[in-house]
Order: structure tokens, then C-alpha cells, then sequence
């Protein structure tokens, strides 16, 4: 199995993807280069780098990880069959898990990042921050600081909807009068019918995501697609897709379908409406898997693992903060003593 890293074609040292400057920064001879430029030396990857006579295949298999042995300094870089792109835990070099790339996995579009490391711990510093009952472990130092650039594998379809839909719909009035109080019930069968384009519907394709998590960083702006090129993953994770094509079209059928009865019942002009019949019919015109950019933490805590994830195109961060039942239990006791206090000086001052 084939590592294939990065180097810089100034001086040969690892070299990573900017977000700020979307190109390529060398931190030891402080050379720059466009994507164009990587591409003429193969993405910053010699030939002899890449020879057959240094391919490094896997040395051992464990159960669902594969071994891989680091270019620059010979360590064990080990990768479940997930990955597609890790660090080499000792020498920092990127690890690019060229096989898993080459074996009809290779996305075909992907959105850089735009933002940085820093950029995602000063927005999860602010989420954290004026929440008393929050778990001491959210605002260690030592945790904020494994805050990951991770490009999250997702299917998305170009789908088109045709059909037509029923719904049942009322209108009250009411009114009175000397003697009695009236309500007028009107109910109506009402019938909307209409065609629907959308374009790159997403659904998550790593089943190690929790998808309502990936589903809350939307939007993408899709401006910022260009063709997929491997030396975007220098300096950042990346995970192949474990979802099937299929299965993920369920979900953004689903999702699709679920915009259609959005929008037909936004034009049922009703008090209220209820969806009887629903024969939109559903087609997948196109398929793309794309790679999209997302800073997140897991954070251990009371047995669970805690996810916060960063949009690393706009900025949009998501994630549930747990609440301490020690500093909600001494919040409690302080919160009553006080206003027990306050109520005893208040009896004391008025007798």
C-alpha cells in the first residue's frame, strides 16, 4: 500500500495547504506554491519519491487498520480502512494513503479550507465561554488544542422532483352573538402539482459521523468547488466514504422530498394543511463525491463522546455542551442559600 506525502520542490521538506493564502507553504525555506506550480512537480512529489523501487507496502494487517512505514523517518503510520490521509505521529509528515485514493475512491470535487486551525479554537473558546455549568474539560487547554482539520467524504446528487400533491386543509371562523357563540369549520381538498431541480444534494458518506451533526454545518457554498487534487489533504486528515452511493441517495431523496411538501404547502393558502397524498417521484440525475472541509474536537466526558464541528469554509460551528451535575448541584446550593438570605434580611428589616 502506497504513502504518498508532500515535499516541498524548493528544498524537499514536508509542505502543507494554507487555508489563508490557498497555497502552498514551505515553514522551512518559506517558499510558496500556486496549485499550478505543485502540479508541474507532481504535487510536490519527486520521482524518486514515488518510484516503485521506494513504494512502501503495508508490513502487517491488523484488525481493520493497515500499516503503513513513514517516508521521511521510517515510523509506523497505522490508518484504519477509512482513511485516506493521516500524520505520521513522530515526524509530523503528511501521509497520503495513495491507494485508497487510486482504487475508484478518488473524489472528483472538493472545497478547500478557508479558515485555520486558530480560526476554529477562538470560535469553540467563545462557545464555551460564560457557561457556569459547562464540564471543567471543555475549557482545558490541553483538549481546545485537538481541534482537527478533517475533510469529511459526501455524496451529493443533482435530483430532480415530478409530481403532484393532496392536502387537506381547513379554515375557522368564529363568531357571536347575543345568545350564542358560533364556528364555522370549511374544508377543502386541495391539490398542488409541480417539477423540482436541485443541485448537489448532500449526504454524509462517513458512517462515523453522526449525520444530523454534518447536516447542521449546511450550507456550503458551492463557489468554492474545484477539482479534486490530493495535495489539498497536506496537512490534514481525511476519510474515504463507508456509505454506499445508494444508500445515501435514501437521505437526500428524503431530504428533497421533504423541501418539495415544504414548499407546495407554503402556497396552500389555509389555516391549517395536512399532506394526504404524496406522489412526488424522485431521480437521481448525477452523482458527485466531494470532499468538504471540517474542523472538530472529541471531547471524553461522564463516559460519552462529546462532538464539536467547525464549517471550514463560513465559520458555522455546531455541538452539544454537556452540563456538570457537580457544578449544577453546587450552583443549586449557592442559588438557594442566596435567596434565603435574601428573604431573612428582608423578614429582619420589616418586623
Amino acid at each position: 500500500m502506497d504513502v504518498l506525502d508532500n515535499k516541498c520542490p524548493a528544498c524537499g521538506a514536508k509542505i502543507t495547504f494554507n487555508p489563508k493564502n490557498q497555497m502552498w507553504d514551505c515553514k522551512y525555506c518559506g517558499s510558496k506554491f500556486s496549485l499550478e506550480e505543485m502540479k508541474k512537480h507532481n504535487n510536490a512529489s519527486s520521482e524518486k519519491a514515488n518510484s516503485k523501487e521506494n513504494k512502501k507496502k503495508a508490513i502487517k494487517k491488523l484488525d481493520g487498520v493497515d500499516v503503513y512505514r513513514c517516508k521521511n523517518c521510517g515510523a509506523e503510520i497505522m490508518a484504519d480502512e477509512t482513511t485516506t490521509a493521516t500524520f505520521c505521529v513522530y515526524c509530523g509528515s503528511t501521509a497520503i494513503l495513495k491507494d485508497k485514493i487510486d482504487e475508484g475512491l478518488s473524489p472528483n470535487l472538493i472545497i478547500p479550507f478557508k479558515n485555520v486551525k486558530e480560526d476554529a479554537i477562538e470560535a469553540f473558546k467563545k462557545v464555551t465561554k460564560h457557561k457556569p455549568l459547562m464540564p471543567k474539560a471543555f475549557k482545558e487547554e490541553r483538549n481546545i488544542q485537538k481541534i482537527t482539520g478533517v475533510y469529511i467524504p459526501f455524496w451529493a446528487y443533482d435530483i430532480s422532483a415530478d409530481g403532484q400533491m393532496e392536502f387537506s386543509a381547513t379554515d375557522i371562523r368564529t363568531w357571536s352573538d347575543y345568545n350564542y357563540h358560533y364556528t364555522e369549520t370549511s374544508r377543502y381538498l386541495v391539490t398542488q402539482s409541480g417539477h423540482f431541480d436541485y443541485e448537489k444534494v448532500l449526504a454524509d458518506a462517513s458512517s462515523r459521523f453522526p449525520d444530523d451533526l454534518m447536516d447542521s454545518l449546511e450550507p456550503f457554498h458551492y463557489k468554492d468547488l474545484t477539482d479534486y487534487n490530493h495535495a489539498y489533504l497536506s496537512g490534514f486528515l481525511a476519510e474515504k466514504y463507508d456509505v454506499s452511493e445508494e444508500d445515501g441517495f435514501e437521505r437526500a431523496k428524503n431530504r428533497s422530498i421533504n423541501t418539495c411538501v415544504d414548499m407546495m404547502s407554503s402556497n396552500v393558502r389555509h389555516q391549517t394543511k395536512i399532506v394526504k397524498t404524496n406522489n412526488m417521484e424522485v431521480k437521481k440525475e448525477k452523482t458527485n463525491y466531494i470532499m468538504l472541509p471540517v474542523w472538530m474536537v472529541n471531547i471524553h466526558y461522564n463516559g460519552k463522546m462529546y462532538t464539536f464541528a467547525m464549517n471550514g469554509q463560513t465559520g458555522k460551528i455546531v455541538g452539544n455542551i454537556p452540563v456538570s451535575v457537580g457544578k449544577t448541584i453546587a450552583w443549586s446550593v449557592s442559588l438557594f442559600i442566596g435567596i434565603f438570605s435574601l428573604l431573612f434580611l428582608f423578614v429582619w428589616f420589616i418586623r
